[in-house]
């Protein structure tokens, strides 16, 4: 690709079977991005039903593709394979189900654009607001994203939340960890934490999501948010010891 060619931004869609419904979100995604971009729909298997969508969708919008995860199935390794597979300095993650606002893609953007690490679309910000959803989740969501930004100092209220932009750069500085679930958006914030590198937020409205059904397992997952919970705390860390810290999490979780 060429210098020229380079996206601003890299836009990872992690997709489960999402069929027809992931059409009106991509419409909605490229009518609200502005910034020279990419978009990469990351699916688990050669027979999810979202391929042949996006493939169709990919005739008349040259800058999105479908990729296959190679690295595990699950949300969490799709997101990895997204982020090592992207082309900008900046990858912003939003969901298939089409509850984030795509017209803050370009905000979130712009902010790692001005150096922060973590940028994150906050609910629980003046401003922001969660509509719908299952109330326990997001009680825990919002009790999680508040004590982290009044206990740790963590940067924004929201840690929790998938929709996040990221500096590639520090992606691959301090790796990624999570395996399973939704719990990579909070080990990232965490480790921008414990690396002392900024993360910033702005107001978002979630919707949750009008068609389908949704892919989230808070039992399952929880223990993997409270081990990056309770990482967020501590002195700071070189990005060496962020990744043997994480190498060590990955051997105990083998066990």
């Amino acid at each position: 690709m060429r210098q020229a060619d380079t996206p601003r931004v890299t836009v990872v869609v992690p997709a489960y079977n999402e069929d027809e419904h992931i059409v009106p979100v991509l419409d909605r995604l490229f009518e609200s991005v502005h910034l020279q971009c990419e978009v990469l729909v990351v699916v688990d298997s050669e027979d999810d039903t979202t391929i042949p969508v996006v493939t169709e969708y990919a005739l008349k919008e040259p800058r999105i593709r479908c990729v296959i995860n190679t690295y595990g199935r699950g949300p969490a390794n799709a997101i990895r394979f997204g982020i090592d597979a992207a082309a900008a300095p900046v990858a912003v993650v939003t969901m298939a189900d089409g509850c984030d606002d795509p017209r803050q893609i370009d905000d979130l953007a712009r902010l790692v654009d001005r150096g922060v690490a973590v940028a994150a679309a906050s609910r629980y910000m003046p401003g922001g607001q969660q509509v719908g959803g299952p109330i326990l989740k997001g009680l825990m969501s919002k009790s999680a994203g508040r004590s982290l930004k009044l206990l740790a100092h963590i940067g924004t209220r929201d840690a929790t939340n998938s929709f996040k932009a990221y500096s590639t750069d520090f992606v691959r500085k301090v790796g990624i960890d999570s395996r399973d679930g939704f719990e990579l958006g909070i080990e990232l914030t965490a480790k921008a934490k414990r690396l002392r590198m900024p993360v910033a937020e702005i107001p978002t409205i979630w919707l949750d999501r009008q068609a389908g059904m949704s892919n989230f397992k808070v039992a399952k997952w929880i223990p993997g948010y409270l081990r990056w919970y309770r990482f967020a705390f501590g002195r700071r860390l070189s990005a060496e010891q962020i990744r043997a810290y994480g190498q060590k999490m990955g051997r105990d979780r083998d066990r």
